[in-house]
């Protein structure tokens, strides 16, 4: 082959590499590592569809719970780098594991990468229709009545549904039983049929309850009330702590995943994210898209890392 011909196929190479490598050839999974109904997974399934209709191939969402998040994000950090293996959940279930389990088999930084934020939803503070307490100050008043009465349902140990009652709890002067289940849609059913008293959940979740009445809302987090349940205060109007927390959902993959897949997996998902239909389906559930990149998601990861490992400690929270 003549030595021109030889470079201009070179050079043609090259420049198909990064294209190459962005491909996707197989099936896609979204491995959610909770439980099937809650906010992870009923976004795992909004979004499956319009994202395999873009890469070109089907995508399927695969609920791997246990071990508070980690079995479903091990699977992920030991899967293949090639982007065809992702993982959906709220951020600071990474932010906070490193605090709860002091031998993790990954390492959020080193092996999970950053693709995309994809929603925030505010918590709803509820309370089984039973409990006297109608509003945020009469929960206050019975809440220091009754210390250790009120059992508060969370997603599990060292969540931040459990976190944040905990601040709530000291905020009030009182004190409440934590109960832990396997995910947010136990915690919910806890309080809807009386086995606990309250419950935070992703608004993605308990929305609906407290709409259809099955609970009655007391408050919620986050910047504005809420339009489907104007009538609910935010924790700053109330003056209470932890007035931003809430389920920030983010997508990653392996960590040695090559930054063009990723920067492949980042622009569809925004483009997945931009469709109305998509955005109007968040809102209806209660959250808002929140897709400004991997750059900020790491962010974020870092700053929730910091914030709720003080909590931990100074609550001495521990995995049982």
């Amino acid at each position: 082959m003549h030595r021109r011909t030889i470079l201009q196929a070179a050079a043609a190479a090259s420049l198909a590499a990064p294209a190459i490598a962005q491909d996707f050839t197989q099936s896609l999974r979204i491995i959610v590592p909770f439980g099937p109904g809650g906010t992870s997974d009923i976004l795992a399934r909004l979004i499956a569809t319009p994202l395999g209709r873009a890469l070109g191939q089907a995508v399927i969402v695969e609920n791997r719970p246990g071990a508070g998040g980690n079995i479903g994000a091990d699977y992920v950090a030991k899967s293949r780098p090639d982007g065809h293996t992702m993982l959906l959940l709220d951020v600071s279930v990474l932010a906070t594991n490193p605090w709860l389990f002091p031998r993790l088999p990954f390492d959020n930084q080193r092996d999970l990468a950053p693709v995309q934020m994809l929603l925030y939803a505010p918590y709803i503070l509820a309370v089984n229709n039973t409990l006297p307490a109608q509003d945020a100050a009469g929960l206050m008043a019975y809440a220091r009545q009754y210390p250790g009465r009120l059992n508060a349902a969370n997603s599990g140990t060292g969540t931040l549904t459990h976190l944040v009652s905990l601040s709530l709890a000291a905020a009030w002067g009182s004190e409440v039983v934590a109960v832990p289940y396997r995910g947010g849609a136990p915690a919910l059913l806890a309080v809807t049929t009386n086995e606990s008293s309250l419950t935070l959940a992703g608004a993605t979740q308990s929305q609906n309850f407290v709409v259809n009445g099955q609970m009655r809302g007391i408050a919620v987090t986050g910047p504005t009330r809420l339009p489907a349940v104007p009538t609910l205060p935010t924790f700053q109007e109330l003056g209470w702590p932890e007035p931003d927390s809430g389920t920030w959902q983010g997508l990653l993959v392996q960590g040695a995943t090559p930054p063009a897949v990723i920067a492949r997996l980042e622009r569809e998902i925004s483009t997945v994210l931009a469709d109305p239909t998509i955005r109007a389906r968040i809102q209806d559930l209660g959250g808002e898209v929140r897709a400004d990149g991997a750059a900020a998601f790491r962010t974020r990861m870092a700053e929730q890392t910091a914030a709720y490992g003080r909590i931990i400690q100074a609550n001495n929270v521990r995995i049982e």
